[in-house]
């Protein structure tokens, strides 16, 4: 007989940039990004951690990396942590120079479906509640969505994320359909994906775009014509498999910070 993993212990690393020199040199707030790795509920990759915090802080943005809970843990589990980070950020935004209007997250994979969930399920009751968050507290500025998965629609989802994210509670499972929760609250969003990922289809992103225009919330959107499913930032500094390495996508984190910049 096999045995369950215990919960893990949750985190929020914290990547702030050197505050005195902000106050001295910058004169100004910088944006914060709350990035959410992907790894389909199961684990929380490392290649979509680290190595991105870095690159939005080579930019100029404060980074926070939130291993949230996995399997066996389940809704509302990850989307109260996530919304409990985003409440935290806000409340240490004055002491760390961080502009409190320009918090945002960003999600991979399984990571994406927890950044979109929180976009839409923000105000559900139990996530407040067992968040400890009041209504609008937990809401970010906007979204940055990559290669997420969407849908719960069996044609196009990728299953063991739905079901993780759903776990034992089947009543629940309609929720994990994002692209039918969208509305005019859900913040703006820069998605980018592949069409060949055989992993997510390249429909999760296209229908939650869809389901944004619907509602005329403004969203930019970049489907690269190849390139497998987890490239993170699609070079040498997170794979040396040659299939993770995809130059025409590696220019999505630099129009992700232009995108931020000019939110």
């Amino acid at each position: 007989m096999g045995v369950k993993p215990s919960p893990r212990q949750t985190a929020l690393t914290a990547y702030i940039l050197d505050g005195r020199n902000i106050r001295i040199c910058m004169k100004k707030k910088r944006p914060a990004v709350i990035i959410c790795p992907g790894g389909g509920y199961e684990f929380t990759s490392e290649r979509e951690a680290k190595p991105i915090a870095l690159k939005y802080n080579a930019a100029g943005f404060h980074t926070f990396v939130l291993d949230y809970s996995v399997v066996p843990s389940s809704y509302p589990a990850a989307l109260c942590e996530l919304s409990k980070a985003v409440k935290y950020v806000k409340d240490i935004a004055d002491e760390n120079c961080i502009d409190r209007d320009r918090i945002f997250v960003a999600g991979f994979s399984a990571g994406g479906h927890l950044a979109a969930s929180l976009g839409i399920h923000h105000s559900r009751p139990e996530v407040l509640q067992f968040a400890e968050v009041s209504e609008g507290e937990n809401i970010p500025a906007g979204l940055i969505l990559c290669y997420p998965v969407i849908t719960g629609d069996e044609t196009k989802a990728h299953m063991g994320n739905i079901n993780n994210f759903v776990g034992e509670n089947k009543d629940i499972r309609p929720l994990a359909s994002l692209e039918n929760y969208v509305t005019g609250k859900t913040p703006q969003s820069f998605i980018w994906h592949t069409f060949s990922d055989s992993c997510v289809p390249v429909a999760n992103s296209m229908r939650f775009a869809a389901a944004l225009e619907k509602e005329n919330i403004k969203f930019e959107m970049h489907i690269y014509p190849s390139g497998v499913h987890g490239l993170s930032l699609a070079d040498e500094t997170v794979t040396e498999i040659n299939e993770g390495i995809v130059p025409a996508a590696q220019n999505w984190m630099d129009m992700s910070i232009r995108w931020i910049k000019e939110y």
